[in-house]
């Protein structure tokens, strides 16, 4: 008999035609590996160097600093170039994932514990203080590149997730916990850097109406108020509040995904008790498909499925957009030798290659000598290092402070960006051969 197909023969993927078995289920394959975001990225930022650096490269320029005008007479909504559009309003769809992500680990995680979550949360700190130390004692006498201090302190966990998956199998599941761990503490340490210190021009009576939103979406959610269409409005409203308050506009997606509920209205027992309600019953109308369908699904936490909703859509379409818009750096012979001869570029390449390893292992051995902390038997010195090193990939989110710590145009912004992009590569490369070479000791698992 032949095996049945994992995919429902009433939709394309599950056709037996040749275009499903060739182009549709490969590609939904392909969707469902954890790299591949990163194998899209990496494909977004190639183009967006070739596109610079091609015959058309002045195209790159104009067409990303193409103006989107939105007012209704003189009252103006949003004017700025398509780069800060991408920056300033697709990435708040990231950050909102980010938030939900970081409200799952809080409730139901491993930020739950506090216990558990120390030796990460630890580690991030360490991942975080040494890289921007690095940054800012080599530009001491640099009064515009000191501004970049935050820009080494970032991980890519896209990226980061993406070469432990490429390793196999052979990564205990335990080290994937603690680098996914660490990889949210440190965005959390982002998400504060990027509010408190690049943020301009704060107007404190958007921000009281931003802080009223906030209330009112926390309101609507304590009377259990679930219609969505009312959120994507009243969040709609909040992230323009906060884009015209000053702080980032990104910070309102973290503190939407924050507010989302992250635990089930019902149990997976009640759910079941509905499912079995409406196959029992002898008639089945669509008021009753709809009624059982809404007490099945709520057995399912609204961050949890809003993550799973938006995941593919940040992953696939978002980031990679985000790095076509930002990655696009001119690499001719004077670019490059003026960011060889740059603290800035030197100060973030040193930044994420060496303070991310010396920061986490530093912090995390401290930890353990101090007694605050106990590794797991998976987690030896030489598999910490490797971890350490992959968290040096800081590519997304530190292309985007560097976006918020320079002007555009800036020769300084380019620097920054040929640092953070030789880094990430050094960074991602060296930590995959030490984790490979580590993960042969014969270790008992935790």
């Amino acid at each position: 008999m032949a095996q049945k197909s994992q995919y429902s023969e009433l939709t394309f993927i599950g056709r037996d035609q040749g275009l499903s078995r060739v182009v549709g289920r490969p590609l939904k394959r392909f969707m469902e590996v954890q790299a591949a975001g990163g194998v899209l990225l990496i494909i977004a930022t190639v183009v967006a160097l070739v596109w610079a650096n091609s015959p058309w490269g002045g195209s790159y320029d104009s067409f990303w600093h193409t103006y989107i005008d939105l007012s209704i007479g003189d009252f103006e909504i949003f004017h700025e170039t398509l780069v800060h559009f991408v920056n300033d309003a697709l990435m708040a769809i990231f950050f909102f994932v980010v938030g939900l992500e970081i409200k799952r680990e809080l409730v139901t995680g491993a930020l739950k514990n506090p216990r558990d979550a120390v030796l990460p949360a630890v580690a991030a700190l360490g991942g975080m203080v040494f890289p921007a130390l690095i940054f800012a004692v080599m530009n001491l006498g640099n009064s515009e590149g000191v501004q970049g201090w935050g820009i080494p302190m970032a991980t890519d966990i896209a990226f980061a997730i993406g070469v432990l998956s490429l390793l196999g199998d052979k990564v205990p599941r335990i080290l994937a916990v603690f680098l996914l761990t660490l990889a949210i503490v440190d965005d959390i340490g982002a998400i504060i850097v990027i509010a408190i210190f690049y943020s301009k021009g704060i107007s404190f009576t958007w921000m009281v109406i931003a802080f009223g939103i906030a209330l009112f979406v926390w309101f609507l959610r304590k009377i259990r108020v679930w219609y969505f269409p009312i959120y994507i409005v009243v969040g709609t409203i909040f992230w323009w509040a906060t884009y015209k308050s000053g702080v980032h506009a990104t910070i309102a997606g973290v503190v939407l995904g924050l507010l989302t509920p992250a635990t089930p209205l019902q149990t997976k027992e009640q759910a079941n008790g509905f499912a079995d309600w409406l196959r029992d019953k002898e008639e089945v109308f669509l008021v009753d498909v709809r009624y059982a369908s809404f007490h099945i699904q709520e057995s399912v936490s609204v961050a949890e499925r809003l993550e799973s909703a938006l995941h593919p859509i940040t992953s696939y379409i978002i980031i990679p957009i985000f790095a076509l818009a930002n990655a696009g750096v001119v690499l001719s012979s004077d670019k490059l030798s003026a960011a060889m001869g740059s603290s800035v570029t030197w100060g973030v390449i040193l930044g994420l290659i060496v303070g991310k390893t010396v920061g986490i292992t530093g912090f995390s051995l401290a930890a353990r000598k101090l007694g605050l902390v106990e590794f797991p038997r998976a987690l030896t010195v030489p598999r910490l290092i490797g971890l350490a090193m992959v968290a040096g990939i800081g590519f997304t989110v530190s292309l985007f402070i560097a976006g918020l710590a320079y002007d555009t145009g800036a020769s300084v912004v380019d620097e920054a960006k040929i640092g953070i992009l030789l880094a990430s590569v050094v960074a991602g490369v060296a930590g995959a051969l030490i984790l490979r070479w580590a993960l042969n000791e014969k270790v008992d698992p935790a």
